[in-house]
């Protein structure tokens, strides 16, 4: 299986959907969820951080991963984006064939 799914933590509503429409538009992402408000606590700099962020699940294929990185590092208004891929390891097998068919 080559689909994975791809996590991203945005700064806003904003950044978040110029990610997204970006992915898309540019055939890198078949889908891009967003999911608002979540909140992330971490450890940045020494010190205990909380956030209200927005988190990208992003549907796309192993071989577009360097891409989709550099896109969002371009866009990305944190030092250090969260962009975590993991593999799609099964699924519903017509969904995973249009992810094939929608990504480039």
């Amino acid at each position: 299986m080559n689909e994975i799914v791809i996590f991203v933590t945005c700064a806003n509503k904003k950044q978040a959907k110029l990610i997204s429409t970006k992915l898309v538009e540019n055939r890198l992402a078949a889908c891009v969820n967003v999911l608002d408000k979540i909140k992330s606590f971490f450890r940045w700099e020494g010190k205990i951080d909380r956030l209200d962020e927005v988190l990208l699940i992003i549907k796309s294929e192993r071989k577009n991963l360097q891409r989709i990185i550099k896109l969002v590092k371009s866009m990305h208004s944190y030092d250090v984006p969260e962009i975590i891929a993991l593999p799609i390891i099964g699924g519903y097998r017509p969904y995973l064939r249009w992810i094939d068919e929608s990504v480039m």
